[in-house]
């Protein structure tokens, strides 16, 4: 559904974003995650074409999206939900988006009553809160209902039930083999929500994979009754180690080198479990940022 490769972006000699590649499928919710200036949003505009890219280039079904006659059926995208008239009414910008589009009017009403906006039709966005003013750009990206999605910090100043309404929706989108890339920094929603993450750190791929198998550390958790002669055993064997979280020692090894390696050193230990990182923890490890 959408193809990237070898996006590049370098302003006044700085590379933001290098050599970026990346396919998505039908079907699924990818997470685009990284600190702030990481070049997420920088990618995300050169795919929209309102950033021209240094390098590279991007299809979404084959073409570019500028080149799609009329691209927001195609792909619904929410970039900036700031970016509307303050002094126009909510669901008079929305119709007027519809219009552009070729989609009904009665599609921006219904948008708006979905997404919690129906008793602030009248109301101008220069009044709305953050929250309301998300809600406005995902309806406005949905307006068309598009096969892809692409949505920068979608759930940004929603509240606990908004932030669940989202979910719901990019999973059905996806359920009905729509396309959805989102950007995100609150790692738990994106843990309950994507299926595949895809990390930046310093305008690179640093990850890019299924999430259960990213979280899947290859590491191993384990004690016994003298955690000093546990320790000497490992390093001896090469294997760099750490404090756990409970006490134990994290070492960078399975489960079964763990206990080979124990075993022929003739350390007794009392657990070895297989180290479960969370999403928090791969984000800090992989994306070079400071907790």
């Amino acid at each position: 559904m959408l193809s990237v490769r070898g996006l590049t972006k370098i302003y006044s000699g700085r590379t933001v974003v290098d050599d970026v590649s990346f396919d998505l499928q039908p079907g699924t919710v990818t997470a685009f995650l990284g600190p702030n200036g990481a070049g997420k949003s920088t990618t995300m505009r050169m795919i929209t074409g309102l950033t021209p890219p240094t390098r590279g280039g991007s299809w979404i079904a084959g073409k570019p999206y500028r080149e799609w006659a009329n691209p927001g059926h195609i792909a619904g995208v929410l970039l900036d939900a700031s970016a509307v008239h303050p002094g126009r009414a909510g669901g008079a910008q929305l119709r007027n988006t519809a219009a552009l589009m070729g989609v009904p009017a009665a599609r921006a009403d219904e948008l708006m009553v979905q997404l919690g906006l129906g008793d602030a039709i009248r109301k101008k966005v220069g009044k709305y809160s953050l929250g309301m003013r998300q809600r406005l750009g995902l309806a406005q990206a949905l307006l068309a209902n598009p096969p892809l999605l692409m949505l920068d910090e979608p759930i940004n100043g929603l509240d606990p039930v908004g932030i669940r309404a989202v979910r719901e929706l990019l999973r059905g989108h996806a359920g009905r083999g729509g396309t959805v890339l989102l950007s995100s920094h609150v790692l738990s929603e994106v843990d309950q929500t994507a299926d595949r993450i895809l990390m930046i750190g310093h305008g690179r791929i640093v990850a890019d994979g299924p999430i259960r198998e990213l979280l899947a550390s290859n590491r191993a958790l384990v004690r016994g009754p003298d955690m000093q002669a546990l320790a000497d055993a490992l390093m001896r064997a090469g294997v760099r180690i750490e404090p756990g979280p409970e006490g134990q020692i994290l070492a960078d090894a399975t489960s079964g080198q763990v206990s080979d390696i124990v075993f022929a050193a003739g350390v007794r230990v009392t657990g070895i479990t297989d180290h479960q990182q969370d999403l928090e923890e791969m984000f800090f490890r992989l994306s070079g940022s400071a907790r």
